[in-house]
Formats: structure tokens, sequence, C-alpha cells
């Protein structure tokens, strides 16, 4: 019988070191899946911190590259519509890399198959799928391809995508798996960065409110509280832009009185016409309406330039009663941006409610103090009939009376035409109450008003709608006598661009301000001739000098006429 210890020295030396390799592997696998585990662990741990979005949708793509030993990797949001991609995070393509590339991708292709079927997909190589049609110019080559849908609350948010897989390596069930579970880790994560998004934005909106109560509770101006909200509701809704405009006259043009943000001096004061405008659109419909992509939107005209680097953008009427809308606030976000939302909307809604509370409560302070100065006038006008006309009527009956009694020529004479002035002072003094008693004219019969309607009887004999914008309290501060000046001199330009200049572009530039109202009229036409009638010219140049004002012309190095009417106003 052969010894056990022979026996083991009999045993296969070969065999032996198959047996230690295979038991090594298993230990390395057991390892490696550890490790796996724990480096899942700690990426949803990493994930489930973040609670700014945007900061937790990169965290997720991050981790699922690092997870999965991926060079490439991204995260896809879809859309409204359930069909695009809204927004896409990367990881791996530099920054000039993607500059060169263009546009993120909209969903097309292999990304558009994981959001038309919303389940995980492997590919040893891209291009031999049916939906691949290609990389644009300037992208990495990519051929290995793992992606998984990213879930909240039973909603596909958005997609994971990850590519070429380090060494050379295919993509496998594990690596599917364990991207599988993050996703499900990012789809809470996500949920929580936007629940604690709502609730930020949601005291935001509730300190704004206030403030924007008390200010108009404290009696400040209109101009005051619609610029506050104007700003309040681009900070809420993180928008490069917002805009508040109000209908001129019987509603025919909107006149863009508040604007703060990016390029707002392109916006404060213009007038915008009902047609080809996003806020035209909103005040014809007395309801929202939104862009996807303001410089682009066929519905919106491109003069005069206005919304360079903006891209999504949403109107919203202020008060829908049944005397129709009191105008409009917009707000539009830098190119690149995502679209409005139908919450972000609903809050702009808010914002203009509150706008027209704000119109309401100034309208309603200017009848009360238009009240009492009529009343005052009607107590002056009582007061001067009823008593100083009353004595000056019995003063000159006294004195006409007493003319009988005197003897001397010359002093009758005097006592005769003193009756005379009385007479005289009493029909100033009746004239003076008439125009107490008086009442003044509607909103259409201000500086703002005229000017549309002068320029709305140009534009047919222009054959084109001249830009036109108006800054400065010119309903107030420029006298009757002033605005009719300006009027006339508006008028005069227009015609004379409408018969000599050739051009089909014209702006009008009306500001008050500085104690000086300014009146600036240009073309693209071709300029004022050397050896041209001037009558027209002369005209204007009078009126400014009769007013103590000036007026020039010049020529631009692009061509056309300027022309420069400014007057100094009378002290308040």
């Amino acid at each position: 019988m052969a010894h056990p210890e022979e026996s083991r020295v009999r045993l296969p030396q070969l065999k032996l070191d198959e047996l230690l390799e295979e038991l090594q592997a298993r230990i390395n696998a057991a390892r490696g899946t550890q490790k796996r585990v724990h480096s899942l662990l700690e990426a949803v741990l990493s994930v489930g911190r973040e609670l700014d979005l945007e900061q937790a949708l990169h965290s997720i793509v991050e981790a699922a590259a690092v997870l999965v030993d991926a060079e490439y990797g991204a995260l896809g949001v879809i859309g409204p519509d359930g069909r695009s991609l809204s927004a896409f995070h990367t990881v791996g393509v530099s920054e000039a890399r993607i500059a060169e590339i263009g546009p993120f991708p909209e969903g097309h292709g292999i990304l558009g198959e994981v959001i038309r079927h919303p389940a995980p997909l492997r590919l040893e190589k891209i291009a031999q799928h049916p939906a691949s049609y290609g990389f644009p110019a300037h992208h990495p080559p990519m051929n290995t391809f793992l992606g998984v849908p990213i879930r909240v609350r039973d909603q596909v948010y958005g997609n994971l995508y990850l590519t070429e897989k380090r060494g050379g390596a295919q993509f496998d069930e594990e690596d599917e798996s364990v991207l599988s579970t993050l996703a499900v880790a990012a789809g809470v994560a996500i949920d929580n960065a936007r629940l604690y998004e709502d609730s930020r934005l949601r005291e935001r909106r509730l300190l704004a409110n206030a403030e924007i109560s008390h200010s108009l509770m404290s009696g400040s101006g209109r101009s005051e509280a619609l610029k506050l909200i104007a700003e309040r509701a681009r900070e809420l809704m993180g928008s490069a832009l917002a805009a508040v405009a109000i209908p001129l006259g019987a509603g025919a043009s909107l006149s863009v009185e508040i604007a703060v943000g990016m390029d707002a001096d392109a916006h404060r004061g213009l007038v915008l016409p009902p047609a080809g405008t996003l806020m035209g659109l909103a005040f014809a419909a007395a309801a929202p309406v939104a862009s996807e992509d303001v410089q682009r939107d066929e519905r919106v005209s491109p003069e005069p330039p206005r919304f360079d680097g903006l891209g999504p953008a949403v109107a919203v009427p202020i008060g829908t009663g049944e005397g129709g809308p009191r105008g409009v606030v917009l707000v539009a976000r830098e190119s690149g941006r995502p679209v409005f939302s139908g919450k972000e909307t609903e809050m702009l809604q808010g914002f203009a409610a509150q706008a027209a509370i704000a119109m309401e409560l100034a309208d309603r302070r200017e009848d009360a103090e238009q009240i009492a100065v009529l009343q005052d006038r009607d107590r002056i006008a009582r007061d001067l009939h009823d008593l100083a006309i009353q004595r000056l009527f019995a003063t000159g009956m006294t004195l006409q009376s007493a003319g009988r009694f005197i003897e001397h020529p010359e002093a009758s004479e005097r006592v005769l035409r003193a009756v005379d002035d009385l007479d005289e002072t009493i029909k100033i003094i009746r004239s003076a109450i008439f125009g107490l008693r008086s009442r003044t004219g509607g909103p259409d019969d201000g500086l703002r008003a005229r000017v549309m309607r002068v320029v709305g009887e140009e534009t047919p004999v222009l054959g084109f709608p001249p830009s036109v914008r108006m800054e400065g309290l010119l309903d107030t501060d420029v006298p009757r006598e002033i605005a009719d000046h300006v009027v006339a001199v508006l008028s005069e330009a227009l015609t004379n661009i409408a018969r000599h200049a050739h051009a089909d572009r014209a702006q009008v530039v009306l500001t008050a301000g500085g104690r000086e109202v300014s009146l600036t009229v240009s073309d693209n036409g071709v300029g004022i001739p050397p050896g041209g009638r001037r009558s027209g010219l002369r005209n204007m140049a009078e009126r400014a000098e009769q007013l103590g004002g000036h007026f020039d012309t010049s020529r631009p190095d692009e061509g056309g006429a300027t022309l420069r009417w400014r007057v100094p106003l009378p002290d308040a």
C-alpha cells in the first residue's frame, strides 16, 4: 500500500500549477468585483450628495465613465417633446474640440435609438447599427457603445451614453448591470436636485412677491414697480433679458418702457408694431407666446436688430380683462440655453399679474391726483366768479356812478378809463375761469401718440415702417408748443425721405432728458445732395432757432443721412 506522502509526490506538477492559477484568477475576480462594487457605492453616494441639478448631471456622467472604464461619456436630457435632446453634458471631449464639432446633438441616430426605445443598448461597432449615420466633422472616432435610460418617477428623464471602452475591450453584461444600477441612483439624485431647486425657487419667488407687494403698497410709481418686476422675473427665470411694453394710443403699437439685462439699451424705448414681434403676438392673442430661438423665428422680424446672442424667449400679456391686455412682459435666455417650460411660463404669468396690479394702482393714483387738481381748479374758478368778479363789477358800477358828480373833465375821463379797464379785467378773469373748468385731452393727445400717428400716416408713402424709439417723460415734460414743433419736424423729415432719399430703412429716435428734447431721424438712402432744395431743412432749422435750440445734418460712414433737432425744455 502506497504511503499518502508518496501520492502527493506523484501528483503532476502541471495540474497543481493550473489549480493555483485558477484560484488566483478567482481571487482577483472577487477582488475586482469587490472593488467595482465599492466604486459603484462611492459613485452612488457622490451623485446623491449633489443638490445643484447641473452639477448633479455632470457628476453622474463622470461617475459612469469611470465605472465602465469608458473614454467618452455623455448624459442627454430629453426635451419636452419626448423625441429630442434639450441638453447634453459630456466628459472626455475638450472644450476646443466641442467648439470645432459645432452644436450638440439633438437626438438623432444611435442617440435617438435609446430615446425611442428606452432600454440598455450595447454595440460592438456603432457604424454597424441601422440607425447610425456617421459623425460630424472633427468628431473623435467611436466604435464600442453602451447606453442606458435614466428614469425619474417612472418617466424617462434622459440617457447615459458611454463609448470607447479603454484597452480596446468590449462593454459586457457586467458593465451594463453596473451602469443600469448607477442610472437608478442617478434618477433619485436628479429627482432630489429638482425638488431642492423647486423649493429654493419657491422661496425666492415668495421673497420677490413680498418685495414687489411692499413696493406697490408703499406708493412707488408705475415705472419703478415695473422695473422691479422685470428684474425679479429675469433673476428667478435665469434669463438674460427682461422687458415690459405698453400699448400706445389705441394699441396700434407697443412701446418698450422697461428693459433690464443683456443689451437692454437695444430694447428700451423701441416702438414695436403688433405684427412681426413676439410681444405683439402675445398682445394680440392675449395669451403667452413662446419661441425656441427668437433670432431664427419666422414670426419675428429681424429689424430693428435687438436679439443678438439670445435664443429661447417667452412673452405673456399683462392683464386679460374686458379691456384687453394692458401690456406685455418678455424674458429671453442666451442662445443654447433650455427653452422655457410650462411651469416657468406660469411663473412669468404671475409676474405679469403683479405688473397689471402696479399699472392699475398707478392709474388710480393718477385719477385721484387729477380729480384733486380739477376740484382745486373748480374751487378757484368758483371763488373768482363769486368773489373777485362780483367785487370788480360792483367797483366799476360805483366808479361809473361817481363819475357823474366829477366836474373836472380830465378827472372824469380818468374815472371812465378805469371803468373800462375793470371791464377788460373781468373779461380776462372770465376767460381764465373757462380755461380752469375745461378738461384736457385724452391719452391720444400725448406726444408719443402724436408721433406714432405721424409715422403711421407716412408709412404708406415711405413703403416701409420706420423703426421708432422713444425715451423719457415725453408726455409730461415736453410742453404743447414744443410738441407741436416736434411733430412738424418729424413729418417734414419723413416726407423728405419718401420723396428724395430712395431708402428702404429709416429710424426715428425721440428722447426727453437732461432738460432737452432731441429728435433724430436717419435713413440708408442716397444722402442729402449738395445742390438740392433746402426749404424743408431751413424750416426745421428755423423752428429750432425759434426755441433756442440747434439743428444739423450729417452723412454716416455707412451712407444715408442723419438729421438731429434739439431744443431746451423750460424749467419746471
